[in-house]
């Protein structure tokens, strides 16, 4: 589970991200609303531990140390960080990215191969900038996969290339519900009409961290019993209230993009 409590980041003149707290875990797509676009940059760069903060930590399954959560993250598609030049071609992008994929060179998949398993070769010599916005999005979501340490995939402002919302929403949930199982956050301008999932807010709390970072409850001493009063006639006792158990969550739906794209479909993990 990724856990920020209270990440805050410093800029020049002012504070590029107030103190901010969420929690997302594997499986799970998270909307982080934040405005304006700095502010969007400075959260995903800290969540993904791209960037010291200036307080609070960011952690991953208990591990705060920056570079063991930096090496389970992925930063996809920032603004003026780490966004594909728009001038390469598609293959030319996945030869760049598939060099630079950790271990050795004779495990690396081969860029055609790597096309052809993932159905873009007919996208392989079109220009970046040219290509469907959602085919762009599961391409770059492919590669930042490719590393198998990857557990996190962090988003700065998906919802800025002019997909509808259902799509973007419905894609990035497929591939947080998929057997590869990710924690999925995208950081966006704001949270869509309708979403009904996790949400957070740069410069808030968010409610259910109390509860993930809270130590678990000191035993409780069972109670000297009271002397039994004998009486003539028992008052009824009051039955104790029941307590509300959660209903677990019901397993999440394969979900499909509606765009009429191979790509569409979530990245599955290779056997």
């Amino acid at each position: 589970m990724l856990i920020a409590d209270n990440l805050a980041i410093a800029g020049r003149h002012l504070p590029l991200l107030e103190p901010t707290s969420l929690t997302a875990a594997r499986g799970e797509l998270l909307l982080v609303e934040a405005e304006p676009q700095p502010t969007r940059t400075a959260l995903a760069l800290g969540l993904s531990a791209r960037m010291r903060p200036g307080e609070g930590t960011v952690s991953w399954s208990g591990t705060s140390a920056l570079r063991s959560v930096r090496r389970i993250s992925a930063l996809v598609d920032s603004p003026e960080i780490n966004e594909p030049e728009a001038h390469l071609k598609v293959r030319d992008l996945v030869a760049e990215d598939l060099a630079l994929q950790p271990g050795p060179v004779w495990r690396r998949s081969g860029i055609e191969g790597w096309m052809r398993k993932h159905g873009m070769e007919a996208l392989a010599n079109q220009w970046l900038d040219a290509i469907d916005p959602l085919e762009r999005l599961t391409l770059l979501t492919h590669l930042a996969l490719e590393d198998r340490s990857i557990e996190l995939l962090v988003f700065d402002s998906p919802d800025r290339h002019g997909i509808p919302a259902e799509d973007w929403t419905r894609y990035l949930q497929s591939v947080a519900t998929s057997r590869r199982a990710p924690a999925v956050v995208a950081v966006i301008q704001r949270i869509p009409e309708g979403w009904n999932g996790s949400v957070a807010r740069a410069g808030q709390v968010q409610d259910k961290l109390a509860a993930a970072v809270a130590p678990p409850p000191a035993a409780e001493t069972e109670p000297t019993a009271a002397p039994v009063v004998v009486s003539a006639k028992e008052p009824d006792q009051a039955l104790p209230a029941a307590g509300e158990t959660p209903e677990p969550d019901a397993p999440a739906a394969d979900v499909v993009s509606a765009a009429p794209t191979t790509l569409s479909t979530a990245p599955k993990e290779e056997s």
